[in-house]
């Protein structure tokens, strides 16, 4: 069960980080190219925030299945960067993530104009983005 949740969770993270990559540079080129807000850009950025509280879900039931601690103290597992990195860094940064996503969503549902729609857009979801690549397991990404 827990290697099918973990390749869930890697294979998931594709479709995420294409999203998200294609979500920002989206509100990014209309909100600076002053283009008008659609409806497709709100079926993007709804995708985007759909998969990525899925994976969310993923990473949670991974984490608690992953036993990362085992018989390990908090010392330890704070002293060993890899383990630190998978049990806490990773987790806390996607939370983080997710949460700017949840965030640019709400307030750019809230505006009425092209620009105010497209702004918050913009912002919280290229810092969500740039959350992502500081912290994902590139090493692990590519030896699936």
């Amino acid at each position: 069960m827990l290697s099918t949740v973990k390749m869930l969770h890697s294979y998931w993270a594709y479709l995420v980080f294409l999203m998200m990559i294609i979500a920002a540079a989206n509100a990014l080129i209309k909100h600076f190219g002053k283009k008008e807000y659609d409806p497709k850009d709100f079926r993007i950025a709804l995708f985007t925030l759909i998969v990525s509280h899925i994976q969310l879900l993923i990473g949670i039931v991974l984490w608690f299945a992953a036993d990362y601690f085992g018989e390990s103290t908090m010392k330890d597992v704070m002293g060993n960067d890899a383990l630190r990195s998978n049990a806490v860094e990773h987790p806390l940064t996607m939370i983080i993530a997710v949460a700017l996503i949840t965030i640019g969503y709400s307030k750019h549902k809230k505006k009425l104009t092209s620009a105010g729609k497209l702004k918050p857009l913009a912002i919280f979801y290229t810092i969500a983005l740039a959350l992502v690549i500081i912290k994902l397991p590139w090493s692990q990404w590519f030896n699936l």
